[in-house]
């Protein structure tokens, strides 16, 4: 593991905020100001979809495309406009979500509901990749990167540890076309209560074979870009048309159990995948990321993984889910996946 440093900071009010950097940081809080803050969550279970739906509506309130100069991911200034991270500077910060889906400490559901309800256990962190306003994975410095990657490994294994918790997901929502909120470069963690559906057809499809391990020798033609021990590839069955997974070549349930090498390879493919996605229309791509990690007790068969869907189908032009994706859960794709993955080879 590399040398860095972790400080943690209670917020005004209440919220953990841990930042992460290479060198101590000693500098004192700035102010921020008390707001209240008492988020009340809760499940509903689907009885048709079989699965958990969560209402949080208090994110109806989360900030939404503010000014360069109110953004709230920014470090605060001494005199300026207080932010989420009472310091002037930081490399990697986590903090919990001011608006969040899962709460550790969840209030009950309302009585009376004509379905199974539960209290929405579990945690949303934000992690702010950079202290500048403008980046990506792909502009960060390697240094950075690796940096960041680490954090997301030390955040699985804090949240794993959490009571209650069955399934921890990274993942990051880049560009308006997918509804980001915010510009500032980021990325989200929810610590869920459940398994969610996907990963119960993950973690059994794993269960059964490895999946990708049989994969991976057939893959040549949808290879977008590797690094050693790591695969960039558009799956054959992909649903996007530039859909993008990055996987190790060696089964890993999750990132806490790569090397030191191995997690410099990951983090140098996370950033050039994002790079030959911008490079592909010549401006910043939009993108969903994902990390499939082994849901908790599943360590043994699941095989890490981290899926891109883009809403991109050409460069003016975005695929929407219509009938048959929302209503039916079947894809219709517009490009063939080896003629996207040439396109992103060819990219840089």
């Amino acid at each position: 593991m590399p040398a860095f440093y972790k400080r943690r900071h209670r917020k005004a009010d209440g919220r953990e905020l841990i930042l992460y950097s290479l060198s101590p940081l000693t500098a004192e809080a700035l102010p921020e100001p008390l707001e209240a803050f008492g988020p009340a969550p809760h499940l509903r279970y689907h009885p048709l979809r079989g699965e958990w739906v969560v209402y949080a509506a208090h994110r109806q309130e989360r900030t939404f495309l503010p000014p360069k100069e109110h953004c709230p991911l920014c470090p605060s200034q001494e005199g300026g406009f207080p932010t989420e991270i009472p310091f002037d500077r930081f490399r990697v910060a986590v903090f919990e979500n001011r608006f969040p889906s899962l709460v550790p400490r969840p209030t009950p559901p309302p009585d009376g509901l004509p379905v199974p309800a539960e209290r929405a256990l579990g945690r949303c962190e934000v992690v702010v990749y950079t202290q500048a306003h403008v980046g990506s994975l792909a502009t960060l410095t390697e240094e950075e990167r690796l940096l960041l990657a680490w954090v997301w490994r030390d955040r699985y294994r804090a949240l794993y540890a959490l009571e209650g918790i069955r399934f921890v997901m990274p993942f990051e929502n880049r560009g308006e076309a997918v509804g980001v909120t915010l510009h500032h470069p980021h990325g989200q963690i929810y610590a869920y209560p459940f398994v969610p559906p996907i990963l119960e057809r993950e973690s059994q499809a794993f269960r059964e074979r490895p999946v990708l391990l049989e994969l991976f020798p057939h893959l040549e033609p949808y290879r977008v870009d590797q690094e050693e021990g790591f695969l960039a590839f558009v799956p054959p069955f992909a649903r996007y048309p530039y859909e993008v997974w990055v996987a190790p070549l060696e089964r890993h349930p999750g990132p806490w159990t790569f090397s030191h090498d191995e997690m410099a390879a990951f983090a140098r493919l996370l950033g050039r995948v994002v790079a030959r996605y911008d490079a592909l229309f010549g401006e910043a791509f939009p993108y969903v990321m994902v990390f499939h990690a082994a849901p908790l007790g599943e360590e043994r068969t699941f095989h890490f993984h981290v899926e891109f869907y883009p809403p991109r189908r050409t460069r003016d032009k975005l695929k929407f889910l219509a009938g048959t994706e929302l209503g039916a859960g079947t894809f219709v794709v517009d490009a063939l996946p080896e003629e996207a993955a040439k396109s992103l080879r060819e990219a840089l």
